[in-house]
């Protein structure tokens, strides 16, 4: 090799043929994956050299937000890169995966007999996982084009509320869609960082994390969640309740994509100075034909009221088990909502009138969990204490 001459040790035979093989032919593309940097072997022992292809080798850290409605996939040193549904669509009678994330998502409510488009993941935990584990391979292949034997580090976000066999099965995923190592990150704290919050200083901070299928609250100091409750009442509680009203008020059935646009076009926790009216078009139960009605925001409101109702209950008991110096805290820097279910009309409104708490919203409340899950990624040694390497008792 090129200073086999000079005073240094020899090169390692390995990494040798190592280089030699990672050399592209000429007229290759420009940008070489494998290629590995041209290190000083002269000046460096055998073992820096090994480690130096290693970590040529070895795929970049992520973190995974693993939502009951999306799944967000942040890449070391680029930041999101994946913001999809957690949908599959599989062949019911081979078991094989035919469409993943929105392509699957269109399919819901679509599919002829041998398929079945499923949401793997439900109020935040894996009901299928088969279906969950092939998901995140193909997740992690799609952001990681051309490393086919990367195996990265993974964070992984889990609820505040689960058990130790379900976190377990949640890293057991991790491992078998092709990562070398899974770490899980409390939702609650990872949404805090995301949101820009001061987690490691001795100050109170509460976060409200509305998502698909939980709503994580939580009261953040000194790096650690001094009190938090999850319960599985969230957005997709509120698109549930939706169909209810409807089928009760106007004999109307309609499907779970239709009751999540009429959410997002007409939804809201606190009356609004305009009310907007939107057509629906659902199925007509008595006579089983489609059928049209108008429906206003005032009417949308009053059938989210239950759920919406259960997260102003959850948020009342966590303030309510805080201790007072952190309660203080709160009240001078208030209460930050993050997740999906904060870009609901008027709720930190609705919170602000109903806790006497000064409410924010996140500055990107759907990327928060994602984002502050990227930072542990990114800072790994300064958050490692966040991650959580046993079940809490």
């Amino acid at each position: 090799m090129g200073n086999a001459s000079g005073g240094g040790p020899s090169v390692c035979p390995i990494w040798a043929r190592c280089r030699l093989s990672l050399r592209a032919p000429a007229g290759a593309r420009a940008d070489k994956p494998l290629s590995a940097p041209p290190y000083d072997t002269g000046s460096r022992d055998e073992k820096g050299s090994a480690d130096a292809m290693a970590n040529s080798l070895i795929g970049r850290d992520m973190a995974v937000d693993l939502g009951t409605a999306n799944t967000l996939v942040y890449v070391r040193g680029r930041g999101v890169m994946l913001n999809e549904p957690s949908v599959v669509a599989m062949n019911t009678t081979t078991r094989e995966i035919l469409a993943v994330g929105a392509e699957a998502k269109r399919m819901i409510g679509r599919t002829p007999d041998s398929i079945t488009a499923i949401r793997p993941l439900k109020d935040g935990v894996i009901a299928d996982f088969e279906a969950t584990e092939q998901m995140l391979r193909f997740f992690i292949q799609r952001v990681h084009r051309r490393r086919y034997f990367a195996k990265p580090r993974l964070v992984i976000c889990v609820p505040s509320g689960i058990t130790a066999v379900e976190q377990r099965a949640v890293k057991e995923a991790g491992y078998q869609a092709g990562a070398r190592r899974v770490y899980i990150v409390e939702e609650p704290m990872a949404a805090a960082i995301g949101a820009g919050l001061p987690v490691h200083e001795a100050t109170g901070n509460m976060i409200v994390d509305i998502g698909g299928g939980t709503t994580e609250v939580a009261v953040i100091s000194l790096g650690g969640i001094v009190t938090s409750q999850s319960i599985r009442t969230a957005g997709d509680e509120l698109d549930q309740a939706i169909v209810t009203w409807m089928k009760k008020e106007y004999s109307l059935m309609l499907g779970d994509r239709t009751a999540e646009e009429i959410k997002v076009a007409l939804g809201s926790a606190f009356p609004l100075p305009e009310e907007p009216e939107a057509e629906i078009r659902g199925r007509d139960m008595v006579s089983g034909l489609p059928r049209n009605v108008v429906v206003s925001a005032a009417e949308v409101r009053q059938a989210l009221e239950e759920p919406l109702h259960a997260i102003i209950d959850s948020v009342r008991t966590t303030l309510d088990k805080t201790p007072p110096e952190l309660a203080g805290d709160i009240m001078d820097r208030g209460v930050v909502l993050a997740g999906g279910g904060a870009l609901l009309r008027g709720l930190d409104e609705r919170l602000r009138h109903e806790t006497g708490m000064p409410v924010h919203v996140a500055d990107n409340p759907l990327d928060s969990v994602a984002l502050g899950a990227g930072k542990c990624v990114e800072e790994f040694e300064a958050l490692q204490q966040v991650l959580v390497s046993e079940p809490r008792r």
